[in-house]
């Protein structure tokens, strides 16, 4: 009942969360295009649905870049202009998915619950069996477990210029003086892909 009234809360009956939606991200450097899980992470899909429809995205910039790392997105517009919906949703890592390179998660602060509408993705293999990065996935197998990042998809086409924009030139210009590309690199439209 509580799983079904979460899904309610974003707008979206259970049997409304399309299980395979495309999504094709225009960037001024080159597009790209997900395809998203809703069987694995409905409540995520759910929501970035709801914001790729209503053109949230359209505008917001790639706000910190870490080259063997990922690239995160979709809450501020040019100038480091905070951009939020101003609606969280519940962390739904420990799906099933890995933060594994070309994949895409939701970004979030210490709280577990906090994710709204930042993203990022995975340029590397983020998880516990590559020493060389961090681990993004959750932890069950220790006294307090952790909360991981919830995965909710991956780039299908176009992981070269995810690869193009984590490779730009960078200075600690981001929100809070993260890594962020010394010229915006801005999501023009991030719009869902119909198929005749």
């Amino acid at each position: 009942a509580l799983f079904f009234a979460l899904i309610c809360s974003t707008g979206w009956a259970a049997d409304k969360v399309p299980a395979h939606p495309h999504i094709l991200v225009e960037t001024t450097v080159g597009s790209f295009k997900l395809e998203l899980d809703g069987n694995a992470a409905p409540l995520t899909v759910a929501n970035f649905l709801k914001l790729v429809d209503k053109g949230f995205y359209d505008g917001t910039i790639f706000h910190r870049v870490i080259p063997n790392f990922m690239i995160q997105g979709g809450g501020f517009t040019p100038g480091n202009v905070l951009k939020e919906p101003g609606e969280t949703i519940p962390n739904e890592s420990g799906n099933g998915l890995q933060n594994l390179r070309g994949t895409i998660a939701m970004a979030r602060t210490a709280d577990p619950h906090s994710a709204g509408s930042q993203f990022f993705i995975n340029v590397v293999d983020n998880v516990s069996a590559n020493p060389a990065t961090s681990d993004l996935d959750p932890v069950k197998h220790t006294t307090k477990g952790r909360w991981g990042y919830a995965v909710f998809g991956f780039v299908f086409e176009g992981m070269d210029v995810v690869d193009k924009i984590v490779g730009v030139r960078t200075m600690p210009n981001g929100p809070g003086g993260a890594p962020a590309p010394v010229v915006p690199i801005i999501i023009n439209k991030m719009s869902r892909i119909t198929y005749e």
